[in-house]
C-alpha cells in the first residue's frame, strides 16, 4: 500500500466497487436508519447517539436514530434482521440480544443467521442499588429484610431477559432471597420508580445512577464487577461480600445478513474512529463507559461467548420470561 493511501480510502473504494449494487457508487446516497430497541434516555440510546452524529460527519450523510423498544428488544432487532441489507439499516443491540438467543422461544429472527456484527462499541458496569427509604445499607440487610417480609420486596429491570433481569435472578439464588421480578420497557421508567419507592432494588448501569448516589437519592450496595470499579473505587464489589454476580451492559451494531462485506468493514472502521475522537471519548470518561473497538469478526466472537455464558445461567438459575 503506498504511503498516500490510507485503510479508510481503500475500504471507501471497494465499497464504490461492490458488483451488482445498484447506486453503489454514491453509498451512501441517502440517510442510515440506527435503530434503538429501548426507550430514549438510556445507555444504549446515548451511546447510539453519539456514533451516529459521528458516523453522520464521516459518511456525509444523516445517521437517524429510531427508538423501537418492546418484548425485550425483539421488535426493534426483528424490524432490521427484515429490513434490506444495502447498508441503510442498523441496530444497536446490548445484552438482551444474546439472552433472548436462549430464553425466548420462537424468536422471529435466527440471531447467528439473519444479521451480521459490524461493531463492538462500549460497556458499562452494574451496580446493585436501593432507595433510602428501603432502610437497607447492605447486602446483610437484604438478606434480613427477606427474611422478615418475604415476598415483599422486588427488583427492578430493563425488561425481561435483560442483563439486569438475569443479575437479579443470581442474586436471588446465591442469597435465597424471596423478592419479586418488575421487569420494564427500559432502565429510564424503572430508575424512576425506584427514586420513587415503587420498587426496593435493581441492577443499572453505572453512569445513570452515578448522580442519584452521590446526591443521596439511591444507596449502592455493591458493583457488579470482578474488582472495584476504577469509575466507583469507593463502592465494594458483591463479590467482595460474598456473592459472586458479575453483570454490565455493552453496545454494538448489528446489520441485516447479506450485508456486502465492504460496507460492513466500512462502517467498523468509521465506528473505530468514532471512538477516538475527543467529543466520544469525553463523553464515555466522564459517563463511565469503556470504549470497546475491535473488528466484526471479533465481535462476532465476542457474541457467540456471551451467548455461551448466558444460556449457561439461565439453565442453572431456572429463568423464565414470567421470572
Amino acid at each position: 500500500m503506498s504511503r498516500g493511501i490510507t485503510r479508510r480510502q481503500v475500504l471507501a473504494s471497494a465499497a464504490l466497487a461492490l458488483p451488482g449494487l445498484a447506486g453503489a457508487q454514491a453509498w451512501p446516497a441517502r440517510p442510515i436508519k440506527l435503530v434503538v430497541p429501548f426507550p430514549p434516555a438510556g445507555t444504549t440510546d446515548h451511546v447510539s447517539r453519539l456514533i451516529a452524529t459521528e458516523l453522520g460527519k464521516a459518511l456525509g450523510q444523516p445517521v437517524v436514530v429510531e427508538n423501537k423498544p418492546g418484548a425485550g428488544t425483539v421488535i426493534g432487532v426483528d424490524a432490521v434482521a427484515k429490513s434490506a441489507a444495502d447498508g441503510y439499516s442498523m441496530v444497536c443491540v446490548a445484552n438482551s440480544f444474546c439472552v433472548n438467543h436462549t430464553l425466548v422461544k420462537n424468536l422471529p429472527y435466527d440471531s447467528l443467521k439473519d444479521l451480521r456484527p459490524v461493531a463492538l462499541m462500549g460497556l458499562s458496569e452494574h451496580v446493585l442499588v436501593t432507595h433510602p427509604g428501603s432502610g437497607i445499607q447492605s447486602l446483610a440487610d437484604l438478606a434480613k429484610a427477606s427474611r422478615a417480609r418475604p415476598g415483599s420486596l422486588s427488583y427492578a429491570s430493563f425488561g425481561s431477559g435483560t442483563s439486569a433481569h438475569l443479575a437479579g435472578e443470581m442474586l436471588k439464588a446465591q442469597m435465597g432471597l424471596d423478592i419479586v421480578h418488575v421487569p420494564y420497557k427500559g432502565q429510564a421508567p424503572a430508575l424512576n420508580d425506584l427514586l420513587g419507592g415503587q420498587v426496593t432494588l435493581m441492577f443499572g448501569n453505572w453512569p445513570e445512577f452515578r448522580s442519584h448516589v452521590q446526591a443521596g437519592k439511591l444507596v449502592a450496595l455493591g458493583m457488579a464487577t470482578a474488582r472495584r470499579s476504577v469509575y466507583a473505587p469507593q463502592i465494594p464489589t458483591l463479590a467482595e461480600q460474598g456473592v459472586a454476580v458479575e453483570s454490565n451492559s455493552w453496545n454494538g451494531l448489528l446489520a441485516p445478513a447479506g450485508t456486502p462485506d465492504a460496507l460492513v468493514q466500512r462502517l467498523n472502521a468509521e465506528v473505530n474512529r468514532a471512538l477516538e475522537t475527543a467529543t466520544v471519548k469525553e463523553a464515555f470518561n466522564k459517563g463511565g463507559i469503556a470504549s470497546q473497538a475491535g473488528t466484526p469478526e471479533k465481535f462476532a466472537g465476542f457474541i457467540q461467548s456471551e451467548i455461551t455464558r448466558y444460556a449457561q445461567v439461565i439453565r442453572q438459575a431456572r429463568i423464565t420470561l414470567d421470572s
